[in-house]
């Protein structure tokens, strides 16, 4: 489903940032646009800044499925550094996905930057019926533990001084050597 992304810009805080940028909102089924302003109000200037795929996947039923049951479900937008000089606060948006796993492993890289943003109704219930339709309920299994057989006599690497019937480490030269002494 295409999906615009919405970017805010604030004024900064301190003399170091003298802005920030923070995506903000979803536009479902939007057409293409490269940082359109929208709206302008006050100090906070909102752009259009691109249209993205964004795309589920069966594998990551489970991960939708935590987005849509938090208290405001969310999408996540991911914003890398622009080298190319294209995006006008330095931050281009690179992806948006619904998966909470995807967002906190680029979270976990420490390179880019993960927001989350409501997701409107129309995709809410879009993902929903994606979910519905895929999602398996996969039975809890204990695992056990190997039995360990403390009983049991090593006969792996030794010392040269005994006498084993086995070495895996051995060589057949150091095999003859002991037959010597």
């Amino acid at each position: 489903m295409p999906m615009g992304i919405i970017v805010s810009r604030f004024p900064g805080v301190t003399r170091w940032a003298t802005e920030i940028w923070k995506p903000s909102g979803l536009i479902p089924g939007a057409d293409i646009a490269h940082w359109v302003e929208l709206r302008t109000e006050g100090d906070i200037t909102l752009f259009h800044a691109r249209t993205l795929s964004l795309d589920l996947y069966r594998s990551d039923v489970e991960a939708y499925r935590v987005a849509l049951s938090m208290d405001i479900p969310s999408a996540f937008v991911i914003m890398d550094e622009d080298d190319s000089g294209e995006s006008p606060g330095g931050w281009g948006v690179s992806d948006v996905t619904l998966s909470p796993y995807e967002a906190q492993d680029l979270l976990d890289s420490g390179f880019s930057l993960v927001e989350p943003v409501p997701i409107p109704p129309v995709v809410i219930s879009w993902a929903q019926q994606f979910v519905d339709h895929h999602f398996v309920e996969e039975p809890f299994k204990k695992r056990k533990r190997d039995r360990l057989n403390v009983d049991q006599t090593d006969e792996g690497i030794g010392d040269l001084r005994v006498s084993q019937g086995s070495d895996v480490y051995l060589s057949p030269a150091s095999l003859r050597k002991r037959k010597k002494h």
